[in-house]
């Protein structure tokens, strides 16, 4: 266990009982306020710990690291410094924050320090290219039995390499952006011609995603095992999605305007070191992979996921319950498929997991697994049913790991749906 995750840290800084960004956690993001400019920053409690006050102010000078490396409004220059260079880097705040420390508390203290409430946060990353995979079997199924033969829901292929595709890195948004509903073409089975308009049946999709902290060159390739080394840390992401749309147009080369419309991510992206305690198991792989994905150890996470659905001008529902750990494929088998044939990553980039679908119906990761395809509506509190997403309506993520007493969390990504221009 590296010492930055030990449960018995304790920071100076007081961090309120179940907060997500204990002492344990320090993901990284970028904030602005009304008076600075958009800079890197860390989560600390309620607070954000201001990086760039930091190394103006020497707390970084035994690091060697740039001056100007934290006064920028995208932290891909921080990333790609690599894991190992960046750890060095989380390892040094938590020094700072720890309570033993006076260094920092008892010079600059609160100076360095900006109230979450006060700040608004950007997207931490420049993303150059996205990938979103397909990797929860229960997700597949499930979309496989609604659209296809349900004594056959997964293709031939699913269980002998992660599926993906290449998205729309253009229209990733922060969290707390709001995402306008989407117009296109739309075709029922009973129609003889498509319609235009908006879309009648909107989603969302629960993910997680990771983002890469290198850059390889064309041609190489990354295995399992060394997978980690290339890979910063990860975001909750919400994949919008218009089914009606998709439903007309995917055949034969995929989602296009479904999905290239927006996807949401939350503004913390919290390390694979802070993860680390929350390594485990995941499904048996009941089909032999082929020896490029073969992996040892524990590759999955378990984090807790939930997904709430708040009315315009009305409380939050929780309308879903699920876990990361569900996932058939794992990151590094992702990450060794993406790039066997030679792709070339980039610093930034994102990879989203796919729909994270547990075994029960209350941990499916969409509307069109809750609702099943809007013949099973969900209940709301205030009395109205969902089977889509509705003009009005938040959606909120939210995602988490306890153990030991210890929480590491995400924060959120929300937005709210705007009807169709």
């Amino acid at each position: 266990m590296q010492e930055t995750n030990d449960p018995k840290l304790t920071s100076w800084m007081p961090v309120p009982q179940g907060s997500d960004f204990p002492i344990q956690n320090l993901p990284f993001g970028i904030f602005s306020t009304a008076g600075t400019s958009p800079r890197a920053g860390v989560a600390i409690g309620d607070h954000i710990l201001d990086l760039s006050f930091l190394s103006e102010s020497g707390y970084f000078d035994q690091l060697g690291l740039s001056q100007r490396l934290f006064d920028q409004p995208v932290l891909n220059e921080f990333i790609g410094l690599g894991r190992k260079r960046a750890g060095e880097v989380r390892r040094r705040i938590s020094e700072l924050l720890h309570s033993d420390n006076p260094e920092l508390r008892d010079s600059h203290g609160m100076d360095a320090l900006v109230a979450m409430s006060e700040a608004n946060m950007h997207m931490p990353v420049s993303v150059g290219d996205y990938t979103d995979f397909y990797s929860s079997i229960e997700h597949a199924t499930n979309i496989g039995r609604m659209i296809r033969d349900p004594q056959n829901a997964l293709l031939p292929n699913w269980k002998h390499l992660p599926v993906g595709y290449h998205g729309r890195a253009s229209s990733i948004v922060v969290s707390g952006t709001e995402v306008r509903r989407p117009n296109g073409q739309a075709k029922n089975p009973d129609e003889q011609v498509p319609r235009f308009g908006p879309s009648k049946r909107l989603d969302f999709e629960l993910e997680m995603a990771f983002i890469t902290s290198t850059k390889t060159t064309l041609g190489s390739s990354i295995s399992t095992s060394n997978a980690k080394d290339h890979i910063f840390g990860f975001v909750l992401f919400n994949d919008w999605s218009a089914r009606d749309l998709q439903t007309w147009e995917y055949q034969p080369l995929g989602p296009f305007l479904a999905k290239n419309f927006a996807s949401s991510i939350s503004p913390w992206i919290v390390t694979l070191d802070a993860l680390e305690p929350f390594r485990c198991d995941g499904p048996v792989q009941d089909v032999k992979v082929l020896p490029y994905l073969e992996y040892s150890g524990s590759r999955n996470y378990d984090i807790q996921l939930q997904v709430g659905i708040a009315p315009e001008g009305g409380t939050e529902d929780v309308v879903c319950n699920s876990n990361f750990k569900y996932m058939y494929w794992n990151i590094a088998q992702q990450l060794a498929h993406h790039t066997v044939n030679g792709c070339n990553i980039n610093i930034g980039d994102i990879y989203a997991s796919g729909t994270i679908s547990g075994p029960t119906p209350d941990s499916y990761g969409s509307m069109f697994e809750l609702a099943w395809k809007g013949t099973k509506p969900v209940q709301m509190s205030d009395g109205t049913e969902r089977k889509w997403i509705e003009d009005g309506d938040t959606v909120i993520m939210r995602g988490w790991s306890e153990k030991n007493g210890v929480r590491i969390g995400f924060g959120e990504v929300s937005g709210k749906v705007l009807p169709a221009h």
